[in-house]
């Protein structure tokens, strides 16, 4: 028999693309230099598809660099692919935007009312930093915390989902049957938790299940399976509610 959402202990999140609307606060940072430039001709899905690209492959080159150095570093490599004038300050502030970036509307009520339900942790591309000043918009305390800076690496890197379901055991008493693993990328999240036989949850905000955008991600050839999909966190909590005893 199918398990229900309501029969899961743990919510693992990822957060930038499902939590935190990711897409918007990157284009937002990339403003300057493009403003800067005189760009007018730069559309968002343009920035966003060559910010995925440089993205994955800086993580996967650096895997021990922190992500405010690896945004200034990505930085530096749009400007240059889009052949704008750039400074070491524009870089820098690219670099520190995470702490900018806005939340989903929808996220802090639905966090809320999931946490009465769940524990919920976090498995985050970001340091420690930058996630602490996301947390802040977020709206709960979350039970576990672990991000690319603890360790050394940047999803879909298999490491850091064994670094998840190690800590999820000696942390919190937990195993992988009792994980939901919630998030928006396919490539960041989806496939990797399919390949360790975690449950999963798709936080589908892009509607790349109805041929959306892949907008900062970087695409994937085959979708991995989904044991749910939502288009929000406001759908997921409803399904929580209405499948609750």
């Amino acid at each position: 028999m199918p398990r229900r959402i309501s029969d899961y202990q743990v919510l693992t999140f990822d957060c930038y693309g499902t939590l935190i609307d990711w897409e918007s606060g990157i284009w937002d940072a990339l403003q300057p230099v493009i403003m800067h430039n005189n760009r007018f001709d730069l559309t968002r899905h343009r920035v966003l598809s060559v910010f995925a690209r440089h993205e994955n492959a800086q993580e996967t080159a650096t895997p021990d660099m922190l992500y405010p150095i690896l945004l200034q570093t990505i930085h530096s490599k749009i400007a240059a692919e889009f052949e704008l004038e750039t400074t070491p300050q524009l870089a820098e502030d690219f670099g520190q935007s995470v702490p900018h970036w806005p939340a989903f509307p929808d996220t802090a009520d639905a966090l809320r009312y999931l946490k009465s339900r769940y524990k919920l942790v976090v498995l985050s591309n970001v340091n420690r930093d930058g996630f602490a000043a996301s947390n802040r918009k977020l709206g709960v305390k979350f039970d576990a915390i672990y991000t690319a800076e603890d360790i050394g690496s940047y999803k879909p890197v298999p490491a850091n989902f064994e670094y998840m379901i190690t800590h999820l055991r000696s942390d919190l008493g937990l195993g992988a049957a009792d994980v939901l693993h919630t998030a928006q990328s396919l490539l960041h999240d989806h496939q990797p938790a399919r390949a360790f036989g975690l449950a999963n949850a798709w936080i589908d905000r892009q509607r790349l299940s109805q041929g959306g955008d892949w907008g900062a991600t970087a695409p994937i050839a085959e979708q991995p399976h989904t044991d749910f999909l939502f288009f929000s966190m406001a759908e997921m909590a409803d399904a929580v509610r209405d499948s609750a005893p």
